[in-house]
């Protein structure tokens, strides 16, 4: 039984700290929610557990390898030290700064999860991939259809003005392809496709009339957009970008955000739990640890928005217990913290090209090439598994000209080193990760952080669905590849590849129409706490073959603009 007094807090402590909206997160999506409160004149205080970083404060952005001791190589120690973010390929010194070291905060794995995290203000949209292919009604339909999973409460129509507001203030660079798997949107010029590349399209197209293969669609912006960029293809964008070339919340939203004067940003602050008000049946704040002086504080609020990340806003709900909720906000029937998911990344394929030699490109081009799903899509029907896969393909020339019984010592050597490679093809398959119920994380009872927080729990894992469609991909992938005539063309699975290394963790409070079997409305509302909303990776009813970032903020600023109305109306 919960107690009105068995938390330290007083909840009517310093009143003073009261805010028309509180935001829990900076990067992302917290940095649309902060947009679109501040921007319509609502006092906004946006928590950020980790420190402060503001657009253009990247140190590394302009580092070269001969200005390093070191050569930019990274310390074997660092990653001996850090064997969960040490396997994710954006862990180099260049980019070591904006990652979570694994001692720093620990958390619990039942089963081998590969928890990557940033945490400073923006979040990881300072390192993400930036590839935004909008989600359609085949994967919005996909539970309903097929019976796994619950329906989700909206459909792409519901969604579509959304995604539009969304990529005209972020820029996208792309191709109107016309494709109903990932339907066009506001784009700016594509990339170009290689001399190869345009002919493995050709190829792949021709043999293969279902599949498709079109120039990625990236927040990379091609073309002056918003006081930012262009890309200047260098590639370095984990680094952070100087020139804004690509979207994240540091250089887009929360400037924007501090622009209106109604930002508060306090970095520093990881929210312990929601306040929730059993007699007024709402929450009025949130609890936070000062993360450098431990100090606890009450912050008050109309609505409260959690954009903390997936695990991370969960974990929030499910420490925030009260007399009505006496296991976690929101958590009416056992549901909150399941259903976690990733992409599965785990496969790769790659082959040799012969021809082209008097061929090469000119610059760092930030995005690939890109197949959309296929497999059981109008007349594609599988037996072995359900749903289906993307590919991130692309063609480059590899670096040395040194091939198998060359010398490996002497100037001959060092010649073939400087000399251009063969061209080589890579494909990487992006399947679609059922919702599990067992796949959850919960809080431990016993073990807390630094700042007395209960440590995450993770048990996740890949199923037969997931490993039946895996080898699918792969198979297809070394057929479409010798198609086009690659040689020595190789398949192979990442048996050290688990769960959450994807970087795309979704779901454990997902959107659904009932709180039997769902936590959130179609408005990502909590259906009983109508004035928390959570809009981030958490809220995701089933994760699609597409990168999901584009969707987190179409909904993010479809959630707040509801909200928005809500409260002027006085409902909230």
């Amino acid at each position: 039984m919960i107690q009105k007094d068995s938390t330290a807090f007083n909840i009517n402590s310093n009143k003073a700290n009261h805010f028309d909206a509180i935001v829990v997160g900076s990067g992302m999506s917290g940095g649309w929610a902060a947009k679109e409160f501040t921007e319509k004149g609502f006092n906004t205080l946006v928590l950020e557990r980790g420190r402060n970083i503001e657009h253009g404060d990247y140190p590394t952005a302009t580092m070269e390898p001969w200005t390093d001791p070191h050569g930019m190589a990274m310390d074997p120690q660092v990653i001996a030290d850090n064997p969960v973010v040490g396997k994710c390929y954006a862990f180099t010194k260049e980019h070591e700064h904006h990652f979570v070291k694994d001692k720093e905060h620990p958390y619990i794995q039942i089963k081998p999860f590969d928890w990557i995290r940033g945490y400073q203000v923006g979040g990881k949209s300072l390192m993400w991939a930036r590839q935004v292919q909008r989600w359609s009604d085949l994967d919005f339909e996909a539970n309903a259809k097929d019976g796994h999973g619950i329906d989700w409460p909206i459909r792409y129509a519901d969604l579509a003005p959304w995604y539009s507001y969304v990529e005209k203030f972020i820029g996208i660079s792309g191709n109107r392809d016309g494709l109903d798997q990932i339907p066009d949107g506001e784009f700016l010029p594509p990339f170009d496709m290689n001399c190869v590349e345009k002919d493995i399209k050709k190829t792949i197209e021709g043999a293969f009339p279902s599949r498709n293969v079109v120039i990625g669609r990236s927040a990379n912006i091609t073309q002056r957009h918003n006081e930012r960029g262009p890309c200047m293809a260098r590639n370095r964008c984990a680094r952070g970008c100087p020139f804004g070339g690509y979207y994240s919340a540091n250089s887009s939203t929360l400037p924007a955000a501090k622009k209106t004067g109604f930002m508060t940003l306090r970095p520093h602050s990881v929210v312990h739990s929601i306040i929730y008000d059993d007699a007024k049946r709402k929450a009025i704040g949130v609890r936070v640890i000062d993360a450098n002086t431990k100090e606890t504080i009450e912050y008050f609020s109309k609505v409260i928005f959690l954009n903390a990340g997936t695990v991370n806003t969960t974990a929030i709900l499910l420490n925030s217990k009260s007399n009505t909720f006496q296991e976690g906000l929101g958590n009416e029937s056992d549901v909150l913290g399941r259903y976690l998911m990733d992409h599965d990344f785990r496969g790769h394929a790659r082959g040799r090209i012969e021809g082209y030699e008097d061929s090469y490109y000119k610059g760092h081009r930030p995005t690939g090439l890109y197949m959309p799903r296929f497999r059981n899509y109008k007349n594609d029907k599988q037996q072995s598994f359900l749903r289906g896969y993307a590919y991130q393909l692309g063609a480059s020339r590899w670096t040395g000209n040194w091939k198998p019984g060359d010398p490996t010592i002497g100037s001959d050597f060092k010649d073939k080193l400087t000399e251009f490679g063969s061209w080589g093809m890579g494909m990487g398959p992006m399947g679609e990760q059922l919702p599990y119920a067992e796949n959850r994380i919960t809080l431990n009872k016993e073990q807390t952080d630094d700042w007395g927080v209960p440590l995450v729990e993770v048990d996740a894992e890949f199923k037969d669905n997931e490993n039946v469609m895996l080898e699918d991909a792969l198979n297809n992938a070394a057929e479409m590849m010798e198609a086009f005539g690659c040689k020595d063309v190789s398949t192979g699975i990442d048996p050290k590849w688990n769960v959450g290394l994807g970087i795309h963790e979704m779901g454990t409070a997902r959107m659904g129409h009932s709180p039997k079997d769902s936590v959130l409305n179609k408005f990502n509302q909590i259906h009983n706490a109508k004035n928390v909303f959570v809009s981030d990776g958490a809220c995701m009813t089933s994760s699609a073959c597409q990168n999901p970032s584009l969707t987190y903020m179409a909904i993010t600023a479809r959630a707040s603009n509801y909200a928005i109305d809500e409260l002027k109306k006085g409902n909230l």
